[in-house]
């Protein structure tokens, strides 16, 4: 995975990555994604960038909305110092890759170009040089964003949990 970085702080909230005015049902206007932190983000984002975060990224509500509404922005995955434990479990369900790397604000400024390799954790700036080691991805889990999520994953290998039986 590779894209440009935009870099937030800590404790950004489910609720500062799309508001609950976005969110319709089952419809959310991901044209609002980071809005209360960082207005018009939406608009310069590109297909597969990447956001890098500090600590406790996506605290507050349980919502899915959250991590689907960054995939939809076009952000190929999340990298940060740390997670709400609910938030990285939404983002793997719906197939957003998360990656936890102690110290990643640090070492990634905004624009930077970055590549992290999933297998091993290793995270690549492109721009200065530097790799930093973060938290390799099982081979099960990185099955799930392939599919593009668990229910996918689930109706992909349905046939093969069946024989298990």
């Amino acid at each position: 995975m590779k894209g440009v970085a935009y870099v937030f702080g800590d404790d950004i909230s489910t609720d500062a990555i799309i508001p609950t005015d976005y969110t319709h049902g089952s419809t959310i206007d991901y044209k609002y994604v980071f809005d209360p932190v960082r207005p018009g983000f939406a608009d310069e984002i590109e297909k597969g960038d990447i956001v890098v975060a500090g600590k406790n990224f996506g605290c507050g509500s349980s919502r899915e909305s959250a991590p689907i509404a960054m995939q939809l922005s076009g952000v190929s995955g999340v990298v940060a110092e740390s997670f709400s434990r609910i938030f990285y479990r939404n983002a793997i369900a719906i197939g957003l890759p998360v990656i936890t790397a102690k110290r990643i604000t640090e070492f990634v400024s905004e624009g930077n170009e970055i590549e992290i390799n999933l297998d091993t954790g290793i995270i690549l700036n492109n721009t200065t040089g530097v790799e930093i080691e973060g938290e390799s991805m099982p081979r099960e889990i990185q099955s799930i964003f392939e599919a593009g999520g668990l229910i996918n994953h689930y109706k992909l290998n349905k046939d093969e949990k069946e024989v298990e039986k």
